[in-house]
């Protein structure tokens, strides 16, 4: 993990003077586990998570608001401020202040989308398959969340069949145990309309 920090620490800024980083993948995958590991091994970081973007009514139609109230002050090297969704409430909160640090992560379903990539340093994918990660997502979180499930996984095969994220992933992300497995991603050795096979590439430890 510190490897990859210290990678990720070299990069040009990508969004005024910030290195956005993205950490996408299928709902259940780990992002969040892996994105908090990351950003603990980047001297605590700051995560964005799409969570706080998304709503009910907008699950990926969030794009506008994210450029509006993250990447446009980050672009004039200004602390963003963004509204957090409570999912329980079902209402935005009070404006949440994001330091444009030299380094932030953006976690979560689309953090690779087609509006944002221009924007990042790098697009970090966590590969599990969708199938896995649904289950996984609806075992963590219960019997309560499976009309919600039922729901986000319609929504989320439909965002990903018109923008995918993973053919322009960098690096791709395995866990295994309590550790993680990096392989260079495809990102530059397809095109957009290209399909895809899955591969090994290089891969280190972290």
């Amino acid at each position: 993990m510190h490897d990859l920090a210290a990678r990720l620490r070299r990069l040009p800024p990508s969004c005024g003077p910030v290195r956005l980083i993205g950490v996408d993948g299928h709902a259940g995958s780990g992002k969040s586990t892996f994105a908090g590991r990351l950003a603990r091994a980047l001297d605590d970081a700051p995560v964005l998570h799409l969570d706080d973007i998304a709503s009910h009514d907008e699950q990926f139609d969030w794009t506008g608001r994210l450029l509006a109230q993250v990447i446009e002050p980050f672009g004039r090297g200004a602390s963003a401020r963004y509204t957090p969704y409570d999912w329980h409430g079902r209402r935005f909160g009070p404006p949440r202040a994001l330091p444009p640090a030299p380094v932030v992560l953006v976690e979560g379903v689309g953090a690779g989308r087609r509006a944002l990539r221009p924007h990042l340093a790098r697009l970090l994918w966590l590969e599990l398959s969708p199938e896995e990660a649904w289950t996984r997502g609806r075992l963590r979180d219960g019997e309560e969340q499976r009309d919600f499930w039922d729901g986000w996984v319609l929504a989320e095969r439909e965002h990903f069949a018109v923008d995918p994220s993973r053919p322009f992933a960098d690096l791709l992300v395995r866990q295994f145990g309590e550790g993680y497995e990096v392989l260079e991603g495809p990102a530059g050795t397809v095109c957009p309309d290209q399909s895809l096979t899955q591969g090994d590439g290089p891969s280190a430890m972290c």
